[in-house]
């Protein structure tokens, strides 16, 4: 609780930093504050804290995921200070940042269903304005509206979803929800089931799986980078850390209803994504494209066994906003330099520039799932849990989509050592080390699955 207060306080500083005429340092405050709160909630580990009548709970899973989100969150600011040093609205975007790290703070310690709305919309709300903050780019401002559009669309199938569970259960708690649904399993109205399926669909759009997936490729393609990055990792780790909450510990006694339909989206979303990543020119939705499937891949892992999946799935987390960190940390300062995203633009790319080459490559290759890179234990942990549980033709799926995904990952990987123009690409001091620290966690992690699992476990 105590770090959700300094995340706060940093974006209330954020804001008062316009009238007081400081922004200079503001940048550092952030990332210090940042720091401060991620020791802040690791010294509160062993410590269960309730709050505000048990509605936000701050027990080992909130505490691990909320640490997970404010250190990705201060790398993140570390990798992006040229997007907001210069900057007209420097304090609005930074204010706006720290808010939406709030909102996925309580998306990951909700106890309580009206505490979840709270946390996505505050995370929602912010990251709308974000997703138009280039106000000279058309595709920016219709990259905010579609998201705005589609998001509003989705926030009404999540009020729907709660007010049904509510009618059929008294509560908002979750903990007096999952009583109430075992001790009366049998006797449950059929506008509970409705009520969970209209759940699933509001946060199915948050983690941006097919079908409700459609915001996703124009959303990261059209915002600013660096947005698309924080999106794709801070926003992503919130998203699946409340999907994992709610359904994999509030309503695990009727998991078996919505089990066929998130075998459905499983595969749609590893079908689609695969494949329609493969047709891409733009690194940026390509990357959007794989972050869609990635999600298919930790689905899997949910419904197998959701217990035992914990440590896996921070693993898995902590594998994939790494490796996605540093590929975006690069992308954005290739296209500050060269004004493009696309992969053509990487042709040659390491004559001039060997160390962002290889953290670029290595990113890339874990994200594809080869070895010895966190992404192929993070993946084949996820199968080998699904195999444990019977899922045998759905981890043979997995694998052959899998396989698809190697082909598009490997295009860029292609052009950065093939032929091209030797442009030399300016990373500062402080770039090149989170970037160098993020793909040096990235070889570690391959090397020590198991010790950093049954840390994480």
């Amino acid at each position: 609780m105590n770090a959700l207060l300094i995340v706060c306080g940093l974006g209330f500083i954020s804001l008062l930093s316009e009238i007081f005429n400081f922004k200079k340092g503001l940048h550092a405050v952030i990332v210090l504050g940042l720091i401060a709160a991620a020791v802040v909630v690791v010294s509160d580990f062993n410590d269960t804290g309730h709050y505000f009548n048990n509605m936000l709970i701050f027990d080992q899973f909130a505490i691990a995921y909320s640490c997970l989100i404010i250190s990705i969150a201060a790398c993140w600011f570390c990798i992006a200070r040229s997007f907001f040093v210069g900057q007209s609205h420097q304090t609005d975007r930074t204010a706006l940042v720290a808010f939406t790290i709030v909102g996925g703070i309580m998306m990951v310690a909700f106890h309580n269903l009206a505490v979840l709305f709270l946390g996505i919309e505050i995370l929602s709300i912010t990251l709308y304005v974000l997703a138009g903050s280039n106000k000279e780019s058309f595709f920016s401002n219709e990259a905010a509206f579609k998201y705005f559009i589609m998001g509003s669309f989705a926030t009404g199938f999540l009020l729907m979803g709660i007010a049904l569970v509510y009618g059929a259960t008294g509560s908002f708690d979750i903990s007096k929800i999952s009583e109430y649904v075992v001790a009366n399993k049998e006797a449950l109205p059929g506008f509970f089931y409705v009520g969970l399926f209209l759940l699933l669909i509001g946060i199915a759009f948050k983690i941006s799986v097919v079908p409700f997936h459609f915001w996703a490729p124009d959303v990261y393609a059209g915002s600013p980078t660096m947005i698309t990055a924080f999106m794709s990792t801070v926003v992503k780790v919130a998203a699946v850390g409340a999907f994992y909450r709610i359904f994999a510990q509030c309503f695990l006694p009727v998991q078996e209803a919505i089990t066929p339909t998130i075998i459905a989206i499983i595969i749609l979303t590893l079908v689609v994504a695969n494949i329609t990543a493969v047709y891409q020119s733009n690194l940026k939705r390509m990357l959007a494209y794989s972050s869609i499937a990635q999600v298919g891949y930790i689905l899997l892992g949910v419904i197998s066994n959701s217990i035992k999946f914990e440590g896996p799935l921070l693993y898995y987390l902590v594998s994939y906003t790494t490796t996605s960190l540093v590929a975006f940390g690069i992308l954005y300062r290739v296209e500050v330099v060269t004004g493009s995203t696309s992969i053509e633009t990487f042709a040659g790319f390491y004559r001039k520039n060997p160390f962002p080459a290889f953290c670029m490559t290595v990113a890339l290759l874990s994200l594809a799932g080869i070895p010895p890179f966190a992404g192929f234990f993070a993946k084949y942990t996820v199968l080998s849990i699904a195999v444990e549980s019977n899922y045998l033709e759905m981890v043979v799926f997995a694998i052959v989509t899998s396989l698809i995904g190697v082909y598009y990952y490997f295009k860029p990987v292609m052009a950065i050592f093939g032929p091209g123009p030797d442009n030399e690409i300016h990373f500062s001091q402080g770039q090149k080390f989170i970037i160098g620290g993020l793909t040096l966690l990235v070889i570690l992690m391959g090397l020590l699955p198991d010790r950093l699992i049954n840390i994480l476990g």
